[in-house]
């Protein structure tokens, strides 16, 4: 019986909140398996802890923290030069299960990675295969491409062309003409994407209906009029080098989704836009009417990551960026969140830097979009907006869960919801008087038996039941001596009192 508790209880001490340092410490001994494997990676850490995992033997544990999303990523940088390469790797790869918002690496670490000349001592990954895995990690902010672009290794400047378009006209100059061979022959290769010409010559190594190259690179006359001909005109929609007299004549589209995409960009004219705005579909009027012109491409992106999207939207959060080389500003952001458009007030709940007197408002905009919006992006977003989108709106409650802010307390009214992810959560709460340590789904039982509220002899019932015994081994009320005599038993030998919990005895 109590064996079949080891990991329980073993599970449930590693994510207990009030579990000092010197408790998790002891969770990264090899007889904790997957336990002390799932708390360096599935929860913040304790200084000391981070500490000893950083320098454990056991490449597990470091491979287990390097991706840990709580953690602060500075306190991460000695495993960027692991003698492990599956180590380093899986901090070049980022937190598992593609989070909505990844917290970027610290530019040291960056240039750490990306200057590597090999893998690690254990050869299993070269270190360009842990460049590539950094490089779909979304770890890596714009920013830090276009500050690299004047760097003093050249092996840098060459790894800012990779964002070439988000580069300054002056940076993509300066690369052009750089000192070392190597930096100009890489810009040379990136510039193609702005030239017409280059790009129609290459257009065949592609694919004559490439997307990528349709709507993002410069397109000659030629490439226009094979999009028109074949039908290929939403990315040519979307492509900020599209010329004017093709702007025209999609803004006259059949198809009101290519309409309304030219309705939105920042590069078509007053009068264009007037026309617009006076087309038979809504969502093109709409589009036409949501910012006076002119406009700029970083205001573009910002709404369009917005437009459209619905309410269950889960597309990834990417890094709050403002000012004119890299965003839009806050005076911007602000006039947004005062608009009478209810998409700019999106645009502006999604932006993390709102002032608290402009947010306050948008947790009670009376469009849903624009609280979800809040609840999942601002962090001064009320409690009590962070728990209405959890109830209300499933497809964020990961994303939510993660948040710092997420409240813990003001459930209890729900103890009786019929979705039982909302039942744990209230089912943990400590006003509560009565936790349901007998509901049927075993999140609620759990839940129940971590709820502090609960008696010291009610605890050590739960903990002898392999129903609730998780629950009750992760309650942030278990003594801190109590959860040292757990661990005795799971990682030592030890022998057992009834009724009165576990002894310690050590070999």
């Amino acid at each position: 019986m109590l064996d079949s508790l080891r990991e329980l209880w073993l599970r449930g001490i590693a994510f207990n909140p009030a579990a000092p340092s010197d408790v998790l410490v002891r969770l990264l001994d090899q007889g904790a398996g997957e336990a002390g494997l799932l708390m360096c990676e599935g929860r913040d850490l304790p200084d000391a802890v981070v500490d000893a995992a950083l320098r454990h033997p056991a490449e597990v544990i470091r491979r287990a923290l390097a991706r840990n999303r709580y953690v602060d990523p500075a306190r991460l940088a000695p495993l960027a030069t692991d003698p492990s390469g599956i180590v380093r790797a899986r901090l070049a790869a980022g937190p598992p299960h593609y989070p909505r918002w990844v917290r970027p690496l610290p530019d040291d670490i960056l240039v750490t990675l990306l200057l590597a000349q090999d893998g690690g001592e254990d050869g299993k990954v070269t270190a360009k295969e842990i460049v590539g895995e950094l490089d779909s990690s979304r770890q890596i902010p714009l920013s830090f491409f276009r500050s690299i672009a004047g760097h003093e290794h050249p092996e840098l400047r060459i790894r800012a062309t990779w964002r070439w378009q988000s580069l300054t006209p002056a940076q993509r100059a300066g690369l052009l003409e750089d000192p070392d061979p190597a930096v100009r022959e890489a810009a040379q290769d990136r510039n193609w994407q702005l030239d017409p010409e280059r790009v129609e010559a290459m257009l065949p190594s592609f694919g004559s209906r490439n997307e990528f190259v349709f709507a993002t690179c410069a397109l000659s006359p030629a490439l226009v009029e094979h999009c028109f001909a074949d039908g290929t005109v939403l990315p040519l929609a979307r492509n900020r080098h599209t010329p004017a007299y093709a702007l025209a004549r999609l803004a006259r589209h059949p198809d009101a989704e290519v309409r309304a995409l030219i309705a939105a960009r920042p590069d078509v004219g007053p009068d264009l836009v007037a026309e617009l705005g006076e087309d038979p579909d809504e969502h093109v009027r709409m589009c036409a009417r949501l910012h006076p012109f002119p406009r700029t491409w970083a205001e573009h992106w910002a709404i369009d990551r917005v437009i459209g999207h619905g309410p269950d939207c889960t597309c990834p959060i990417p890094e709050s960026t403002t000012g004119p080389a890299v965003g839009p500003s806050p005076d911007w952001f602000a006039a947004c969140a005062v608009s009478e458009e209810p998409v700019l007030r999106r645009v502006a709940a999604s932006w993390p830097g709102l002032s608290a007197e402009l947010a306050e408002p948008l947790a009670q905009d009376d469009d849903e979009e624009v609280r979800i919006r809040l609840a999942c992006h601002h962090p001064l977003a009320p409690p009590h907006l962070l728990l209405d989108v959890f109830v209300t709106r499933p497809a964020h409650r990961p994303h939510l869960l993660a948040l710092p802010a997420f409240p813990r307390t003001g459930w209890a009214h729900l103890v009786d919801h019929p979705d039982p992810e909302v039942r744990a959560l209230a089912a943990a709460d400590p006003a509560l008087p009565d936790p349901p340590v007998r509901d049927p789904d075993a999140s609620v039982r759990r839940g129940a038996a971590a709820n502090p509220g609960l008696s010291p002899e009610t605890m050590e019932a739960l903990l002898a039941d392999p129903l609730t015994a998780e629950g009750a081994a992760a309650n942030p009320a278990l003594p801190v001596p109590r959860m040292h005599a757990l661990l005795d038993h799971c990682l030592d030998v030890t022998t057992i009192s009834p009724g009165a919990g576990v002894s310690r005895s050590r070999s």
